[in-house]
């Protein structure tokens, strides 16, 4: 049996990626401290019901469960750190109503499957959260803070996919489709199987209006022009609709003057976290890529078996995948000092002060003496000259 061998889709780390890894991690903190979003670390396992509750079965699917042997109850590692965030968020720092709080955090998450095939099961899930604020100036910023993140990676063609849950919802309740019907409406919206949509329509008996209006959506995706083509295609899906889609243009027509190589697609057919979101959706892109980097949308009420039903928007990404994008993710690596094995209190404090300078200084092992300085990563070494340590070029 090969014992140093991993289970499939758990990473490890050597130390050029970790450190390139690290580097970018704290660039990342840097950037969301300077937007005002402070750090929280949540904890790896929780008690299951507190992971779950509200996110829906997929999330519950994709969690390790285990039983805590202190009182037999199920904990599950974390799957997804968003739910934790907006734990912390209602019932840990209760704020005071109507008070924003932004959070961020960096984290592995383990999954019991990977999302795409041969894919992680253990990504360093990145993140901001907006609390306490429903409306377009909290969506567009996460949003645009998502852009910035992204632009850390030195890709310029990104593409944004924007959708919204509430046409669909404002649909159905018009409509008046049941729970079931929904169901069915979704499982063929997610795999845009137009003949089954047909034929399912001429099965329920729905009038003419709504046959036309839920035959339409799946079609409803591309360039921004979709939605002046859903405005008229969906002019009968009432109030919630309307004002959807109007929300929509009005993001959209922000977030093209503030970021104006921004490619914005729109697909009105993306129910993706239908169960828990509350209104827009999306996810970033980049041409070739094949997958996703990042997601997002605005899920109000998470909050609410917390203890606080906050309104919520925020969007995550993978540590790895952003690294993975930058042409060039090598970190300098400093040479460091080499320094005897010298039990010698002046030379213990010249190797604490050079450090304290943010040096590199590496003790040399004994009976390793021969071991050149180079091998050791080295480029200078520590000599005594006249009674006092100094730093000389290693030859």
């Amino acid at each position: 049996m090969k014992y140093w061998l991993l289970p499939d889709g758990i990473n490890e780390s050597l130390p050029p990626e970790a450190e390139a890894l690290e580097a970018m991690r704290r660039e990342l903190l840097d950037l969301y401290r300077s937007w005002g979003y402070r750090f929280v670390m949540p904890p790896m396992v929780e008690y299951l019901e507190s992971l779950s509750i509200a996110m829906g079965s997929q999330l519950d699917l994709q969690t390790f469960k285990i039983t805590d042997q202190t009182n037999g109850r199920m904990m599950g590692l974390r799957a997804d750190i968003t739910p934790q965030v907006s734990r912390i968020d209602s019932h840990r720092m209760q704020m005071a109503p109507g008070q924003p709080n932004r959070l961020c955090y960096v984290g592995t998450v383990l999954r019991t499957h990977s999302e795409q095939a041969g894919g992680s099961r253990s990504p360093i899930q990145v993140g901001a959260e907006l609390f306490g604020h429903a409306g377009m100036e909290s969506d567009y910023e996460v949003i645009s803070l998502m852009l910035d993140t992204l632009q850390l990676t030195g890709r310029k063609n990104i593409v944004l996919d924007l959708g919204h849950v509430g046409i669909l919802r404002g649909l159905a309740a018009e409509v008046g489709l049941n729970a079931q019907q929904q169901d069915i409406y979704l499982d063929q919206l997610a795999r845009k199987s137009l003949p089954e949509i047909d034929a399912w329509l001429v099965e329920c008996g729905f009038d003419k209006t709504a046959c036309a209006m839920l035959r339409a959506l799946p079609n409803l995706h591309g360039d921004v022009n979709v939605l002046d083509e859903a405005l008229a295609q969906l002019s009968g899906g009432g109030k919630e609709v309307l004002a959807a889609l109007e929300y929509l243009q009005q993001l959209v027509a922000r977030l093209q003057a503030a970021y104006p190589a921004l490619t914005v697609n729109v697909d009105l057919a993306e129910m993706r976290g239908y169960t828990y979101h509350t209104g827009i959706v999306y996810a970033a892109y980049i041409p070739g890529f094949g997958r996703e980097i990042a997601r997002g949308g605005r899920y109000d009420g998470i909050g609410e078996n917390f203890g606080s039903a906050r309104p919520a928007t925020g969007f995550s990404t993978n540590l790895r995948t952003l690294l993975s994008l930058r042409e060039n993710t090598e970190v300098a690596s400093a040479a460091g000092i080499l320094a005897p094995s010298d039990d010698d209190a002046a030379l213990t404090a010249k190797i604490a002060e050079l450090r304290a300078q943010g040096e590199i200084v590496i003790r040399q092992l004994e009976p390793l003496a021969t071991l050149s300085a180079t091998l050791q990563g080295c480029d200078r070494v520590l000599e005594q000259h006249n009674g006092e340590w100094r730093i000389a070029t290693a030859g």
